[in-house]
C-alpha cells in the first residue's frame, strides 16, 4: 500500500511540475494551413538561386540558424525557442511549408515579408536551405 501511494505522489508531483513549465520550452508544432504547404517554389535550385539564397540567409537567418543550419547561430543560445536543425529537419516539410514560416513567421523567428519583400528571393533562400544536409 506504502509502495501505490508513493508512486501516486511521485505521479502528482511529475504533473504538478509540468503545470510550471513555460510554454515557449516546449516545443509545439508549427501547423502550415495546406494551401500554404502546397504551394511549389516558382525558382530551379539553380546555381543562381542557391546563391541568391544563401546571400540572404547569410544576412538574415544565420545569427540564429547558424552556418550550416545546425541553430546554432550566434544568438540560438538567446532564444526560448529552438531554432531546429536544417540538416535534419527539413526533409518532411515541402517548400511551400518552408516560405510560410519564413515569410510568417512566429514566436522567436520573425516574419520576412517585410525584411525579404520579393517573394522569389525568399523562394530562393528556400533553396540555399535544401543543400544544408
Amino acid at each position: 500500500m506504502k509502495k501505490k501511494i508513493s508512486v501516486l505522489f511521485a505521479g502528482l508531483f511529475a504533473i504538478a511540475l509540468l503545470a510550471f513549465v513555460p510554454h515557449s520550452t516546449m516545443q509545439d508544432t508549427w501547423k502550415v494551413p495546406d494551401a500554404a504547404k502546397n504551394k511549389v517554389n516558382p525558382l530551379k535550385g539553380d546555381a543562381a538561386s542557391i546563391s541568391t539564397g544563401k546571400s540572404l540567409y547569410t544576412t538574415h537567418c544565420k545569427s540564429c540558424h547558424g552556418t550550416k543550419g545546425k541553430g546554432d547561430g550566434s544568438k540560438a543560445s538567446q532564444l526560448d525557442t529552438e531554432c531546429g536543425d536544417f540538416t535534419k529537419d527539413l526533409a518532411g516539410q515541402t517548400d511551400g511549408a518552408l516560405f510560410y514560416k519564413t515569410y510568417e513567421g512566429r514566436k522567436d523567428m520573425p516574419s520576412f515579408k517585410k525584411k525579404i519583400p520579393d517573394a522569389d528571393d525568399i523562394w530562393a533562400v528556400v533553396n540555399y536551405m535544401r543543400t544544408l544536409k
